[in-house]
């Protein structure tokens, strides 16, 4: 009998909760070399990594938790969820102005509720710091306000959506996906 080799896949790793005010440190580019040989790179401090030789994601999964110095909450997406994200097009002609930055947050877990109706603001009430504004599967997607108030703003997200989620910028988003791509990254 023939042996069948199983296609490789890359995979995104969002880690939720680390590298964020001192709690739950470590330091990502390390792990990245000890997960050498899922050929792992790291993207930036707050837990974002991208795995580009996984053959057995429960195998990679098993791996990158033993690693890690604390429990920690992740999302894995295959790369292809990240690019048809992108080829959706998911914030159309709103370009990004001075005091507003667009954001994906993504599903840690199944939603415990349906979703609200979206577009959703945070505070629903008053002026929005954080507005959410659609969803592909298990990506939402929005857009917040540069202010002080706003990181809490961006905690609430969890409540809205009745489940647990980590959230990037967008920019990070589209370095991730050049990655993929095999293009090169871009300095911020």
């Amino acid at each position: 009998m023939a042996h069948i080799a199983r296609k490789q896949t890359d995979l995104v790793v969002f880690l939720r909760g680390v590298n964020v005010g001192g709690h739950r440190r470590f330091r990502p580019s390390l792990l990245a070399k000890e997960l050498g040989g899922y050929d792992v790179v790291n993207v930036g401090a707050a837990g974002l990594l991208v795995a580009r030789n996984v053959r057995s994601r429960s195998a990679f999964r098993a791996e990158l938790l033993r690693k890690l110095p604390f429990e920690v909450e992740l999302a894995l997406a295959d790369d292809r969820e990240l690019i048809e994200l992108q080829a959706e097009d998911p914030f159309g002609s709103l370009a990004p102005k001075g005091d507003v930055v667009r954001f994906v947050s993504v599903l840690v877990g199944p939603a415990g509720r349906q979703l609200p109706p979206l577009p959703c603001d945070i505070p629903s009430t008053g002026q929005w710091y954080v507005r959410i504004i659609g969803r592909q599967k298990r990506f939402v997607y929005g857009v917040y306000r540069r202010h002080i108030k706003t990181i809490g703003y961006l905690g609430r997200i969890d409540r809205v959506l009745g489940v647990r989620v980590t959230t990037r910028n967008w920019n990070t988003i589209l370095s991730v996906i050049r990655i993929l791509e095999n293009q090169p990254q871009a300095t911020d």
